[in-house]
């Protein structure tokens, strides 16, 4: 069988979802786990976009081995150099270029003719030829474009020395037959094609970017641009698990394999969701909640009997496993320690201290504590601030069916000074925020509130993700307890830490 190459673009397209902005070393935990896991190209985000996305890039470049790292740049020269400072130290540095090619693109964003395009495109894969010899050129907007400017644009970038040429279907558009027969023509008569990697990267406006990108690998695309969960602008992007678990299960089919450790995909999926604070559906295929779950009593009866009934994947092969460990407030330093390796994660003897307090202090409060509530608790600790930000230091809530619910709050404020307020609200989480905001003294507009369960139970933890407007710009705050207000409150203070960090960072970046 022929290899398929996977490039994950959750880093770079799938962040670009309004409000999960992640920072740089959370950038960089995911790409960890995305190395683990097997992909072959890491893009790891826009460096010309920002000073923070710069860094956050070159982190990854500078720790991630045997895994290749690209970044996108704009057909320009300071966009290739914004690009070539921030991998240059990856061990298999890639510059990834896009340029729009349909007439829509040209004559709405670039008002520019095709040949103006074609010279502008030849000559940015030519000046970044001289970085590094692995560079990309994608084809924006492709499944709109005319199909012969398409072949002309692929043979002469090619020419100029693209070693990868990128198929998008950037808005969805297309169906699987449509293009599945662009990626067809071009594999037979482009003449130069054999010299170059024929990628895809499909949107899900329409619902149909796996099946889009599954036609491309039918049809000789050896290489799928994909992300976590489907992540991505507007509907999302084409899902890496489901792409990837539809060439296992049906290998005859496809003809083609790839470097992917299934066994992960489970846990970067939670992993991504945690992080981005953007939660996976629940029917979602392959790493929702009910993607191995059965109600019906005739499918249970089935799987129980077979599990092939009902059943076309092992939820083995994606990491899921059927029973789960359980610990206590009795299980020991090691046992604790034990499965956090187990689940991939080890700290140092001090992060793992401070985390067994957290630990403890959770199986007081809940009975058993699973596998999600340890990862719950690593991410509220990895989130904590290192700096000096807003710090809860009380929270009291009043309500009953008869009185307005109310909320004290005690806070320490950046400056080092305690204060209190109180406010009353339609709820609780409603009061504590408002307490919160008189305390800070800033307009802010809650857009999204997003409330889910970490586990099954009465006693199970809330995790809960905020989304804020904060002088315009929208932050994401996430945060995890056992009690829903106590996580809304947590949730509240990282957004509005993140505000804080964003301004610092600005002023800092406005001294000369």
């Amino acid at each position: 069988m022929e290899r398929l190459y996977v490039l994950d673009t959750t880093l770079r397209d799938g962040e670009q979802i309004p409000g999960a902005k992640l920072t740089a070393p959370e950038k960089l935990e995911i790409a960890r786990q995305l190395a683990v896991l097997g992909v072959d190209v890491i893009e790891a985000g826009f460096p010309a976009s920002s000073p923070g996305d710069f860094e956050a890039v070159q982190m990854i470049a500078r720790e991630i081995r045997h895994t290749g790292i690209t970044a996108l740049a704009r057909a320009v020269r300071e966009d290739i150099d914004a690009v070539w400072d921030a991998i240059r130290e990856a061990e298999y540095p890639q510059i990834h270029i896009v340029l729009g090619v349909s007439d829509i693109h040209l004559e709405g964003k670039f008002r520019r003719s095709r040949e103006e395009i074609l010279a502008m495109g030849v000559e940015a894969v030519r000046y970044a030829k001289q970085f590094t010899p692995y560079v990309q050129y994608s084809t924006e907007d492709a499944g709109r474009a005319d199909l012969n400017y398409l072949k002309q644009t692929v043979e002469a970038v090619i020419k100029a020395g693209a070693t990868v040429v990128n198929i998008p279907d950037t808005t969805g558009y297309c169906d699987p037959e449509e293009f599945g027969h662009i990626i067809h023509v071009l594999k037979t008569e482009v003449p130069n094609i054999d010299q170059a990697l024929l990628s895809v990267h499909c949107h899900n406006d329409l619902g149909m970017a796996t099946a889009n990108t599954l036609a491309a690998v039918k049809n000789g695309a050896r290489r799928v641009e994909v992300t976590i969960n489907g992540l991505g602008e507007r509907a999302g992007n084409t899902a890496l698990e489901e792409v990837v678990m539809a060439i296992r299960v049906k290998p005859e089919f496809y003809q083609v394999t790839t470097n992917i450790r299934t066994e992960e995909i489970a846990r970067t999926s939670r992993l991504v969701s945690s992080l981005t604070g953007i939660w996976v559906q629940p029917n979602k295929a392959i790493v929702g909640s009910n993607a191995f779950a059965h109600s019906s009593g005739i499918h249970q009866d089935g799987v129980l009997k077979n599990r092939q009934t009902y059943e076309i994947i092992d939820p083995r092969w994606v990491g899921i496993t059927e029973s789960r460990m359980v610990l206590t407030a009795r299980s020991g330093r090691h046992a604790v320690r034990a499965r956090l390796r187990e689940l991939g994660r080890e700290l140092d003897d001090a992060r793992f201290e401070q985390f067994h307090r957290q630990f403890l202090d959770l199986a007081d409060r809940k009975k058993e504590v699973y596998d999600e509530d340890l990862l719950a608790l690593l991410a509220e600790e990895e989130r904590a601030p290192q700096r000096q930000g807003y710090e809860l230091t009380s929270l009291e809530v009043t309500l009953g069916s008869q009185r307005n619910p109310s909320a004290r709050v005690g806070l320490r404020l950046p400056d080092g000074r305690e204060a209190e307020a109180e406010a009353t609200g339609s709820g609780p989480v409603d009061a504590a925020y408002r307490a919160i905001d008189s305390l800070i003294s800033r307009e802010s507009r809650l857009l999204e509130f997003s409330l889910q369960s970490v586990t099954e139970g009465i006693d199970a933890q809330a995790r809960v993700s905020v989304r804020l407007e904060i002088d315009g710009e929208v932050f994401v705050g996430r945060g995890v307890d056992s009690d829903i207000v106590l996580s809304g409150v947590k949730a509240y203070l990282d957004a509005w830490n993140r505000a804080l960090f964003r301004r610092e960072v600005a002023s800092y970046q406005q001294v000369p």
